[in-house]
């Protein structure tokens, strides 16, 4: 079928729906957090949960039911209803409530390439069903409660990290750097930008991340470049056709009676290369099955979203070559599993107060900078009065870019899962007084003061007003640590770092 043919197609029938106008972009500052293990889920963050339903815990995700590909082949006739539970129980509206109290006006939402259901070849690969319509709810109850969200494309289609419960299935064989699998992402990208942009429940997404965490090692994610600029065209090509103006393109006027013809002369502009054609060729359909059809209202463009490129070593592509229109950068920082600073208080306060990573990135045209994950855990025993100080610092550093999302907004609370939730849940993180209240405040403005500049014997010792130990850690998966970025970290990680540290007389 000719692609004019296909795009005289798709116009009149997206001028069917009209929706609400989205709100106007990212906070200035971003407070966020991050809906980890809702819509992906990770068995390390509720393992009592996770073992309740049915699954499995071991050193090697891969070997037992540790992640939703292998839950939901294990239990093939019970998987929906059970994630079903999951989906409504794990975040609901007291979790918005909290968030709201808390100060938080971000979130991102973690999400697997299952949540397009029809992007799924169910002959070889099983997930759960229905964590759509879950998402739809969830975002409309933060829309009631003004928070953005950032759609994090968390799980990618032929899973693109090595034996990972983030990435939905445990391999050491990830094939997602491959032409149909990268297609696959883009037909995903261009239906998440058409919800974002017509779905009334969609109306505070304000950004849609490409990929999270590919691997570090850039020799090993063949063709990646290529698909940051197809990741970005494939979206403001789908806005151009939702009448969206996009830079180059101008806006497309709204079709008068199914007279559309004055526009496909622009839709043979260079953005419509042959494979953005396909990928739109392939989302139309399943946006019908979906019910949702319609033009934007005139409204501001998506915010394109990359890892920094400072992500990935060997020469790495730039995401910055990718950009048209609005984009912004991701950099995730985590010091509990190594790589980043000395394993003491001292160095970790020198380290982040003196942490050089927005200009580092703002040099190479990766600006606006965002810290998507972070969080308190560190690798030594460590008091309350230093998580406190701990966490100002890093605020106070990420906040030298666009803001900080914490790295989660909960975690279970059960014997089995022990102290995690000191260090790795924002919600109770502020209710234990080891985050501020208000998001913006710090407990000691001057934290890092003692700290800048070159180490010297006048840095404070941690203090000892409290006995309280550091417990254990976790997100999602940690990627190597040849450089100084801290990734999020495996279940095996995680037993480990739990093993190591005793637990907390203060646990939330």
């Amino acid at each position: 079928m000719r692609a004019t043919t296909v795009f005289s197609q798709l116009i009149p029938l997206l001028s069917v729906f009209t929706p609400a106008v989205l709100s106007a972009g990212l906070p200035q500052k971003i407070h966020g957090v991050n809906l980890g293990s809702w819509l992906v889920l990770e068995a390390w963050m509720l393992p009592q949960e996770w073992q309740d339903m049915g699954g499995q815990h071991c050193n090697d995700c891969s070997t037992c039911i540790a992640t939703e590909f292998a839950f939901a082949q294990a239990y093939p006739k019970t998987v929906d209803k059970i994630f079903d539970g999951h989906w409504t129980t794990w975040f609901n509206q007291a979790d918005v409530d909290a968030l709201v109290d808390a100060g938080i006006n971000t979130v991102r939402i973690p999400l697997g390439y299952w949540i397009i259901e029809a992007l799924v070849d169910r002959r070889t690969e099983f997930y759960p069903r229905g964590g759509l319509k879950h998402l739809r709810r969830g975002l409309q109850q933060l829309n009631k409660a003004g928070i953005v969200a950032i759609l994090d494309h968390h799980a990618l289609p032929g899973v693109a990290a090595v034996n990972q419960q983030f990435s939905g299935r445990c391999t050491s064989s990830p094939q997602f750097y491959t032409d149909y699998n990268y297609h696959r992402a883009l037909v995903w990208t261009s239906v998440m930008t058409v919800l974002s942009h017509v779905d009334s429940a969609f109306a505070n997404v304000v950004s849609i991340e490409a990929v999270n965490e590919p691997i570090m090692d850039a020799t090993q994610t063949p063709g990646y470049g290529d698909f940051q600029k197809n990741f970005v065209k494939v979206i403001r090509a789908t806005e151009f056709l939702l009448g969206v103006p996009t830079p180059g393109l101008g806006s497309t006027p709204a079709p008068n009676n199914g007279n559309f013809t004055a526009m496909l002369p622009q839709v043979n502009q260079p953005i419509f290369t042959a494979e953005i054609r396909a990928a739109l060729l392939e989302a139309f359909p399943i946006l019908l099955q979906l019910g949702v059809v319609g033009l934007s209202k005139k409204r501001t463009q998506l915010v394109t979203n990359f890892m920094d490129v400072n992500w990935q070593y060997n020469a790495p592509a730039n995401p910055a070559d990718a950009a048209i229109g609005p984009q912004g950068y991701d950099n995730h920082l985590y010091y509990v599993f190594g790589g980043v600073a000395d394993a003491n208080p001292e160095a970790y306060m020198r380290h982040i107060c003196n942490l050089d990573r927005v200009q580092n990135d703002a040099a190479l045209g990766n600006s606006p900078l965002w810290f998507g994950e972070w969080g308190l855990p560190v690798q030594f025993n460590t008091t309350d009065d230093f998580l406190r100080m701990w966490g100002d610092a890093q605020k106070m550093a990420y906040s030298k870019g666009a803001g900080w999302i914490f790295w989660n907004f909960k975690i279970e609370k059960s014997e089995l899962a022990g102290d995690l939730s000191r260090e790795w849940s924002y919600l109770d993180g502020v209710r234990n007084g080891l985050l501020t209240k208000d998001p913006s405040k710090y407990f000691n403005p001057n934290v890092c003061d003692p700290y800048i500049g070159p180490a010297s014997s006048s840095a404070p010792p941690e203090s000892s007003t409290t006995s309280a130990p550091a417990s254990s850690s976790t997100s999602d998966v940690p990627a190597s640590t040849t450089t100084t970025v801290s990734a999020e970290p495996s279940s095996a990680e995680v037993s480990s770092a739990v093993a190591a540290t005793p637990s907390s007389s203060t646990s939330a």
